[in-house]
Formats: C-alpha cells, structure tokens, sequence
C-alpha cells in the first residue's frame, strides 16, 4: 500500500510498509507540516478575477498557515479553497487594494473580505459543489457573560456589535464622562458629565447629510436653541414638500412660502380663541389682511375698506321730471335744530338728485345707502325710499340713462311729530356706466310710494352713503 493525503492538513498518512527506512523522515516532516497549520503565512494573489489557494500534499505550504496574509492582486478576485474537502480554520488578512470573495463550492455559501480587513472564516469540506465558507465572527453573542478587563485596544475596527446590556459608560482620562442608557421600548438617552463641572457638550460632525428621524423629535434648551445655515437657507418640510423658507439675503431676513398662492398666517391666542391677526395674501400679490384695527404710534391707522358720507337734502335738488318739492327749512321749536328737507308726496313717485366726484381710492364698484326722514304728520304709515346712479367720464356725454333702482325696506313711522327715522341699509346699488377714477357720479333718490302706505309727505334729511375704497388715501 502506498501513502495518501485524505485529510484535512493534507499530512502524509503512510500505509503498512510504506515508506521503509524514511518513517522518522516523513513524520518529522508531518509535524512541521502540523506546526505551519498554526503559524503565520503570506502569498500573493494574482491579479486577475479568480484564484485558488491550494494545499500541498505532504509538502510546507504558506497556504496551510491559519493566519494567511494575502498580497498582491489589484482587482476584485474569487478565490477557492483546494482540495474541495478541506475542513479548515484561517485568520484571513486582505492585503490587496480589492474585495477578495472564499468560495470552496460552486453552489455553497462565500465570504467576502473587503480590502484592508481582517477576518476569520471556516471552510467545511463539502466538496466542489456543495461546500459552504463561514464567516465565524458574523453573530458573536455574548448574552450573560460579563467581560472584565481582558480586552485592552488602542484603536478596534468592527463591521458590527452586539451588546446586551442597557448601560455603557464611557470615560475620559480626566474622569469626564458619557453614558448611553436603553430604556422601556429601545428609548435611548445620551448624557455627558464634565468632572469639573464644567459644560459637558455633545457634538455630531457629519461629512455628509445628518438625518434625525423620529415620530415626534423635541429640542428642549435651557438656554438657545441656534440655528447656523452656511448655506443660508432654513427649510420648513411636509412630507419632502418644501413649504417655507427662512433665508439671509445680504443680511436681509426673507421669510418665504414656497407653495404657490399660499398665505403666511400670523395666528395667536385671544382669550382662549385662536385668531389669525395677520394674512398676507400670496395670491393677491402679497395684500396684507389684518384681523381688527392697526395702530401707529398709539393711532389708529387708517385702512383700505368700506367707508361713508353724509349727502345732506341741501346738496340735492328736484329733478326737472316728476321733482319733489323744493328744499325748505322747517322750525321744529324756536331755538332748537331747524330741518333742511325735501318733502316727497304720497300721491306719485317724486324724484331728487345730486352729483358726486368720489374719492380717488374708492374701488369703482357698487354703493349702498341709508335715509333719514321724517314726515309732516303724525300717520303710522311706512315708507320706503329708492336710490340710482350713473358715472360719467370726462369727455362723456351727461345725457346718459341712470342705472337700476335699488329700494330700502319700508319703514313705519313712530307717529310722534318730527321723530327721526332711518331705514336700514340698502342692498348693493350697482352705477350705471363704467366707473372709473375722477368720473363724476349722478345719483337719483325718489320715494317708492308703490311700496310704502304713509299718508303724508315723506321729509328727507338726508341719505348716509356708503363705498369700498381699495387704498388708505387718494394718494
């Protein structure tokens, strides 16, 4: 019978009369051949895709040592391990300036070892198809041991840990502290004491992006809460949709919103209501809308929006057609207020005008109006009242139609000799024309006799006016 190398070191396991005269030779050999197994190795790998290390049969090999140094190379490299039924332990350094990837069989599981790491891994023999490479330090679970004082390391480099406990201290050389806590349901909590009692701060440097992450994420300051932008943009983010920016322009603070025609929103707390004090309007150009009054200085400050003016019956004058009376003055009691009124009949529809040039910074758009009347009995009877208008432009004719007629609603008189009345608000008086600044406005007031059933003259004082302005002054 002849020698053979079945096994895992590849030794030379001589058969019975084998080898005659050269045992002592051939075992010495064996035992260096065991020594190398556990001793410190290196070889080159070739520069190419793939590579083998291979055994030697009855031979010193470096590629038997357990701590395997491997040089050269230059690219990714698949490299096997042969014989296929190799059942071995290696400490395997990667060397080269490529990820080297052990395989032993063509379907069994690999182990790849980046450039520049260190790793242990175990071949199982199982042959050219099936045989699997480990990765022996992949799971490494230590639960229940404790670990006292036995590793000391200067600088360590590990892909992943493990530790089952739920407090690590880590401390500095001057006693100083930080401690990592796990709490109820992974909560972890960071905190750093300063032996000197001093400020203990935490600092996070990316290279990169930093990300926080987290169903609700609180910033709680006993001091400042800072935000340092060198790019000079703070982002406010919903679901990655940017919706507001805080940006330096020049040193100029600009607040932005980010979506198109929609509102920065000033809202506060008014007494247990929540009210928005401010709008800015993005899609009407920015039109500052204010909750309730503005002041400046202790003043108020006057606003854009509706406004009045009171047409007394002085300022007005009988139509030619169908006129009221002409304006009179009536005495109520000596020395007391005199009336300046045009008297409206109950028998037909009586009609007066007057003529307006409108401010500057009213809108051109429709007008509303509010009588104040009496009558020249004591009857209960009601009465209502009708208003019309027409604008007309410089270098446009006058003799233009006026617009519709807009009523009040009927009012009953007091049946006390000269008690004032006012109606109510009229609706919306729409100007017959094309209002536009510096037009002059024609206006038409007469009793509505059809829709009221006072039996004596209606006395008109006067009508309050009332307009839209789009600006705070005729500026």
């Amino acid at each position: 019978m002849t020698s053979s190398y079945d096994n895992d070191l590849r030794l030379n396991e001589m058969a019975t009369g084998d080898q005659s005269g050269a045992w002592g030779t051939v075992t010495n050999l064996n035992l260096e051949i065991i020594a190398e197994a556990f001793s410190y190795g290196t070889r080159a790998i070739a520069n190419a895709s793939t590579d083998n290390i291979t055994l030697a049969d009855g031979a010193l090999d470096a590629d038997r040592s357990m701590y395997l140094k491997l040089t050269g190379g230059g690219q990714a490299c698949a490299v096997t391990f042969l014989p296929a039924t190799i059942s071995k332990v290696w400490l395997i350094e990667n060397a080269t300036s490529a990820t080297l990837t052990f395989t032993q069989g063509s379907s069994g599981a690999n182990v790849a070892v980046p450039a520049g790491q260190v790793k242990m891994i175990a071949t199982d023999g199982g042959g050219s198809t099936n045989g699997v490479v480990y990765d022996l330090l992949t799971d490494v679970n230590l639960a229940g041991t404790t670990v006292t004082d036995i590793i000391t390391a200067n600088q360590a480099t590990v892909d992943d840990i493990d530790l089952n406990g739920k407090v690590i201290t880590l401390t500095g050389s001057s006693g100083d502290t930080a401690t990592l806590t796990v709490a109820a349901d992974g909560a972890l909590a960071i905190a750093t004491t300063d032996a000197a009692a001093a400020a203990a701060n935490i600092s996070i440097t990316a290279d990169g992006t930093f990300t926080a992450t987290g169903t609700t994420i609180t910033l709680d300051s006993a001091g400042d809460i800072i935000l340092d932008a060198d790019g000079a943009d703070v982002i406010f983010k919903d679901g990655g949709t940017a919706i507001g920016t805080i940006t330096n322009a020049s040193s100029d603070l600009v607040i932005k919103s980010n979506v198109q025609d929609k509102d920065i929103l000033l809202k506060g707390d008014d007494g247990g209501a929540e009210i928005t004090a401010l709008t800015l309007d993005m899609s009407a150009a920015g039109a500052a809308a204010f909750n309730s009054s503005i002041t400046s200085g202790g003043a108020a400050v006057k606003v854009a929006g509706k406004e009045t003016m009171f047409v007394p019956a002085a300022a007005m004058y009988p139509s030619t057609t169908n006129p009221c009376s002409d304006l009179t003055q009536v005495e109520t009691t000596a020395l007391r207020p005199d009336l300046k009124v045009l008297d409206f009949a109950a028998d037909a529809d009586d009609f007066a005008q007057f003529a307006i040039a409108m401010p500057l910074s009213w809108n051109e758009g429709t007008v509303t109006f509010q009588p104040f009347w009496t009558v020249t009995g004591t009857n209960a009877g009601t009465v209502a009242w009708q208003l019309a208008g027409v604008a007309i432009t410089s270098d446009e004719s006058i003799n233009t139609a006026f617009g519709t007629q807009v009523a009040t609603t009927a009012l009953a008189f007091s049946t006390t000799s000269n008690d004032l009345m006012v109606s109510v608000e009229s609706g919306a008086v729409t100007i017959a024309g094309s209002p536009a600044a510096n037009d002059m406005c024609f206006f038409q007031i007469n009793r509505d006799t059809s829709a009221d059933n006072q039996s004596g003259a209606a006395r008109l004082l006067g009508i309050k006016m009332f307009f839209t302005t789009d600006a705070a002054n005729d500026a």
